[in-house]
């Protein structure tokens, strides 16, 4: 198998599916090679939805893919659409691969569905931002498995992640594939393990389509980093011993409100039974997301200044959030996110950010990327909860029959409070993020080599 003949096959996608091209693309290869492929309904999602599954090839081993744990990231989706038609062609790739698939294009596609309004264009950062949407921690896919540690204990998982935990608990997969992406920066990996010659491989893939790699400051703290770019796949429980080790006067438990992540739901018996990968792939980038070069300023200074700027976005965020609690109804999926944000802001943990920065490594100038990172890329990921509260106003108003004309004008008034905050944040962004939009077709390739590279690491270590 040359990976270049088939990553050379990938389309040049300039949209993402929406969930009913998904569904209607799903059964359609099940009809075109019936011999080789199967489609079966395997749940139903909150809003009822049909959550389809393919079952392709017969191989030795099993594995588990699956797109959209996060409604905002299709990109794996649209691997996932060009991977499952090509195993189905492709009778040598099957054999040599020598897995069976089971393969869920959108394991969230009641979250997918209130995305869609950004997936056919224009790619701008406002585009995306206005038409956003993610659940709640504890409504998410991936971080609603349970989990039991220490003082956490959760045990709500959502129908969709009840999906994968029936999948897991049957096919046993020693390769599991969460396809996710980020919205800004680079690329970055997170996996169980690996080897130098798997790392050196995942390496050289952005590079060959110029897509620059996340070198900046990790996505949590407490990542532990096996290469650059390539980090321990997380779980709950290291989130847990972060939060108990610099925050020791409260309870991690009460700062947590998700449940786990699949790899850690999958080897929980404290057995390796399967392997997962996770490859966070960008919409946007800067150029500076990877630069290694020392920077101008202390990287203690520009983590300090990050949650400052943390601190002082959702303090003028809060009084625009208690003005619409009392006329927002509870379940108002935009509305229950916001909430999750204003909770995960909390003191604790931008306690625990400042102690974890008073580390002795973090005397030394930052690089260009961890910089950036700090005081510009951090406030693409904050702006997206001021456009929340945005949307859940939108969505109320649209859908509140019973509102009375009082509550109704209070609420107008608040929505339009949000939407100029959330504007001058997006101005402020869209001037000082240099950002290019990356080609659909070039990311889709990077997952799919990914996910290609580990399957064989993977399945010569079984």
């Amino acid at each position: 198998m040359r990976i270049e003949d088939i990553l050379a096959k990938v389309p040049a996608y300039d949209t993402f599916l929406t969930v009913d091209e998904m569904d209607a693309s799903t059964l359609q290869l099940a009809k075109d090679y019936p011999d080789v492929v199967t489609v079966t309904e395997v749940g139903r999602s909150r809003w009822n939805h049909p959550i389809y599954c393919l079952k392709i090839g017969s191989g030795s081993q099993n594995a588990l893919m699956y797109g959209t744990p996060h409604p905002n990231e299709p990109i794996g989706a649209m691997m996932l659409e060009f991977f499952s038609r090509e195993l189905a062609e492709n009778e040598e790739l099957r054999r040599e691969l020598d897995y069976t698939f089971y393969i869920i294009k959108s394991s969230d596609p009641d979250g997918t569905s209130l995305n869609e309004g950004w997936f056919k264009g224009p790619f701008t950062v406002s585009h995306y931002q206005r038409n956003f949407f993610r659940p709640a921690f504890a409504q998410q896919v991936e971080w609603s498995f349970p989990i039991d540690y220490k003082t956490l204990h959760f045990h709500a998982p959502i129908p969709e992640t009840k999906v994968l935990m029936e999948l897991i608990d049957q096919k046993k997969p020693t390769f599991i594939y969460s396809l996710h992406n980020a919205g800004f920066g680079g690329c970055y990996w997170y996996l169980t393990d690996g080897d130098e010659a798997l790392y050196k491989a995942l390496y050289r893939q952005p590079a060959l389509e110029k897509v620059p790699l996340h070198l900046g400051e990790p996505e949590a703290p407490y990542c532990e980093e096996f290469y650059p770019g390539m980090y321990r796949m997380l779980g709950v429980t290291a989130h847990y011993d972060y939060l108990e080790k610099f925050v020791p006067d409260k309870d991690p438990a009460t700062m947590i409100t998700s449940g786990t992540s699949s790899d850690e739901y999958a080897n929980r018996e404290g057995k390796l039974i399967s392997r997962a990968l996770v490859n966070e792939m960008p919409y946007f980038y800067d150029q500076r997301i990877d630069d290694t070069t020392p920077s101008d300023m202390i990287r203690r200074e520009a983590v300090l200044i990050n949650c400052d700027q943390t601190e002082a976005f959702f303090a003028a965020l809060t009084p625009l959030y208690e003005r619409a609690k009392p006329l927002i109804r509870t379940w108002n999926p935009f509305f229950i996110s916001v909430e999750d944000r204003m909770a995960s802001s909390s003191a604790g943990n931008m306690d625990a950010k400042r102690q974890w920065a008073m580390a002795p490594e973090f005397e030394e100038k930052a690089t260009v990327a961890q910089k950036f990172e700090n005081l510009y890329g951090q406030g693409f990921y904050r702006n997206l909860s001021v456009c929340l509260l945005w949307r859940a106003c939108t969505y109320e108003l649209e859908h509140g029959t019973d509102m009375s004309d009082a509550a109704r004008a209070e609420l107008e008034a608040i929505k339009a409070d949000a939407g100029k905050l959330m504007e001058e944040n997006l101005r402020y962004l869209e001037e000082n993020l240099h950002y290019q939009a990356i080609p659909i077709q070039k990311l889709v390739r990077i997952q799919l080599a990914s996910g290609l590279l580990y399957a064989k690491y993977v399945h010569d270590k079984n």
